[in-house]
């Protein structure tokens, strides 16, 4: 029995010295994703493109507001029928001016938005990809409703992938 009982504890000592310790690290995801170079150039591209149809739209509407204000200058002195022709009119051409607004933020909107889960899919995948060539068993995200709630501050791989996703150049503002 005791015989045993030694061989059980040899056994059980020698597989705990063979266990592999686990590498485990967290990336705030916010950051990573903000300070990605292809994020920042996404949202440049698409707030340009937004303020561009605003420009446009704006200026349709204020040729709008020219042609409704000479048509209240005139529409005493127009007949009924004319008169309400040209209401008619005025009211099928903002029907279609609020079409066009609507349908362009959708573009826009949408858009933006698939670029963005685009650029969301990459970065999943670069952060899988960096975690099993640096051997990590767990990589963790940690978010605005923070996942984490406490982590070693050396566990905090965020600068490190930053700088990877980005080629080895770092946009964040606050370093290491």
């Amino acid at each position: 029995m005791k015989k045993f009982l030694w061989i059980a504890s040899a056994v059980l000592i020698l597989t705990s010295c063979n266990q592999q310790v686990e590498k485990t690290g967290y990336v705030n995801n916010t950051k990573v994703v903000s300070d990605f170079k292809e994020m920042k150039t996404a949202q440049e591209k698409w707030t340009k493109r937004n303020n561009e149809v605003r420009a446009e739209l704006e200026e349709k509407a204020k040729q709008f507001q020219i042609e409704v204000q000479g048509f209240q200058n005139i529409a005493n002195s127009m007949s009924k029928s004319n008169r309400e022709k040209k209401q008619q009119e005025l009211m099928v051409k903002q029907q279609g001016l609020q079409r066009e607004q609507q349908a362009k933020m959708q573009e826009i909107q949408k858009g933006s938005q698939q670029e963005i889960d685009s650029i969301i899919g990459k970065v999943k995948d670069f952060i899988k990809d960096y975690g099993k060539k640096n051997g990590y068993t767990y990589i963790y995200g940690d978010t605005e409703v923070s996942n984490i709630l406490y982590g070693k501050e050396e566990l905090d791989i965020t600068e490190k992938v930053i700088i990877e996703l980005n080629g080895g150049d770092t946009i964040s503002e606050t370093k290491e």
